[in-house]
């Protein structure tokens, strides 16, 4: 920063804070003038950079951590620039090298990912914040303060009872507890956007669900209705589908159920945290014993609300899964929140198969794999022992991505939910996911059974999601303030309201 004065009693012209800093030896240490201007200087400065990060990052919209080759960006797209300038690597695009880059889909597409780096002005030759011109430094400050001012009016606009959206307070890094980026009002609002309340049975959860761009890859204009497959539920091929009102199973065209599977797959893949080939990658990047000692001897308030931000920002992208799936976004509001409400977290631990290293027994979490003994401190063995275990039999069964795209939107438009307005058009959904799955498995050549094995898997989750409630419920009575104050408010609206508590657990 370039200091509006200058000592008039030493005629020393204090610059930039890197400049000021090189030249202190000729600074007059004897002049006051000239030690409270420099000091100033500094002060100034520091505190610019620290007001930085209130900026997203220009690259993917994550939480920044200040600017790097010349730009504002987060932890995870310098990194990224950094090795694509190290090995000069040669990306390509698999679409039409226009990919939407955001902090969902940001590993999607390295080819596009590396050109918004590039055209935004990322450089390994690019200044130093230090040697910012003055016009840029009124720039950027001018930017800092826009972006304050639309945070203040957010605080402002938010009206009492209403969900807040998830302010930057915490987040995923591997670094543990950090500032989570994302405003959830795109997802949660505690208001329909006609102002009324959301349908009963729902309290203040409303999803301000928009179509999702991008989903035009599948083209469904020259589909024949042929040949037919024709499911009833006297055959048994629907075990977790209720049936209601005399309604029978779809009849559906194969060509149909290959356009749901790969509509399913594709919004699978663009909605998954890390890429498979990234996390087997990283199986030998296991937690230190002095590590694990570190998270053992956390105290518990502080490691469940690191597990409780980490379920929550897996859950944003189960959202955005839900989202991207034919037909979820046809059922109405109350039902696309009770689905959510409750299969989300069923979907997670559907995921968590990808990021489980079964020969190790350990996990991704945090930045490396870990094994149950990591979360000792939260006082829940039982919960941790289950859900390690499930893991590791889910990996058992070697699923592809597809079949997991599949299974993973089956459980999550399971039609047998409380409070669920239009059960029949749920199960209609449902059923065709389930003969899209089969159609899939089918197609791999799976064994026989496999099928039903998944299926059975639905009451292991619903088991492990009613003993998750359960442990949170006796956390909650513990430590109330902790979960009101410092837990994301999107985890505290899906497992702490009254009607999460009120919704039965089947199977």
């Amino acid at each position: 920063m370039r200091c509006l004065e200058e000592c008039s009693r030493c005629s020393f012209p204090y610059n930039e804070i890197e400049r000021a800093g090189a030249h202190v030896k000729k600074l007059n240490k004897s002049c006051p003038t000239c030690c409270i201007l420099y000091s100033n200087c500094i002060l100034t400065s520091l505190k610019l950079w620290s007001q930085i990060e209130i900026i997203p990052c220009k690259i993917c919209g994550d939480k920044s951590s200040g600017i790097h080759y010349g730009v504002i960006t987060c932890e995870g797209c310098k990194g990224f620039f950094r090795r694509s300038q190290q090995s000069n690597a040669a990306y390509s695009c698999p679409r039409q090298k226009n990919c939407l880059i955001d902090r969902t889909s940001r590993n999607r597409c390295q080819h596009c990912r590396l050109q918004k780096c590039l055209a935004v002005g990322m450089s390994r030759d690019a200044v130093k914040f230090g040697r910012m011109s003055k016009k840029q430094r009124d720039s950027l400050y001018a930017e800092v303060q826009k972006h304050r001012l639309q945070q203040q009016q957010r605080d402002h606009q938010q009206q009492p009872g209403e969900a807040e959206p998830l302010t930057p307070t915490y987040g995923l890094s591997t670094n543990g507890l950090t500032e989570l980026h994302d405003d959830l009002s795109s997802y949660m609002n505690g208001h329909t956007p006609d102002g009324t309340k959301p349908d009963s049975g729902v309290s203040s959860f409303y999803l301000d669900i928009q179509p999702s761009p991008d989903q035009s890859g599948l083209d469904i204009n020259g589909i024949k209705p042929e040949p037919i497959c024709d499911f009833t539920p006297g055959s048994g091929f629907f075990p977790y589908c209720s049936f209601t009102n005399g309604e029978t199973s779809p009849t559906v065209s194969m060509a149909e159920l290959e356009h749901l599977a790969q509509n399913i797959s594709k919004s699978h893949m663009e909605t998954c945290q890390y890429l498979r080939e990234e996390l087997q990658q990283m199986t030998w990047q296991a937690f230190l014993q002095e590590e694990v000692e570190s998270y053992q001897s956390k105290p518990r308030e502080v490691m469940w609300q690191l597990c409780a931000i980490k379920i929550t920002e897996a859950i944003q992208y189960v959202v955005e899964f839900a989202k991207r799936i034919d037909g979820f976004m046809e059922l109405c509001q109350n039902d696309q929140i009770v689905l959510l409400k409750a299969g989300s977290l069923e979907v997670v631990f559907v995921r968590m198969c990808r990021a489980f290293d079964p020969q190790n027994n350990t996990v991704y979490f945090d930045g490396k794999y870990a094994g149950p003994d990591v979360f000792k401190s939260l006082g829940c063995d039982d919960l941790i022992s289950s859900v390690f275990e499930f893991g590791k039999n889910l990996c058992s069964m070697h699923l592809s991505e597809d079949e997991i795209a599949l299974f993973s939107a089956f459980v999550l438009m399971s039609a047998d939910r409380s409070w669920l307005q239009e059960k029949v058009k749920v199960e209609k959904l449902q059923q065709k996911i389930q003969l899209a799955l089969q159609h899939v498995l089918q197609k791999n050549h799976r064994e026989d059974g496999i099928l039903t094995k998944l299926i059975c898997k639905v009451s292991t989750l619903r088991a492990l999601c009613s003993r998750h409630t359960e442990k949170l419920t006796a956390f909650k009575a513990i430590y109330p303030d902790i979960v009101r104050a410092h837990f994301p408010p999107l985890y505290k609206e899906l497992f702490g309201s009254d009607f999460e508590q009120s919704m039965p657990v089947d199977g």
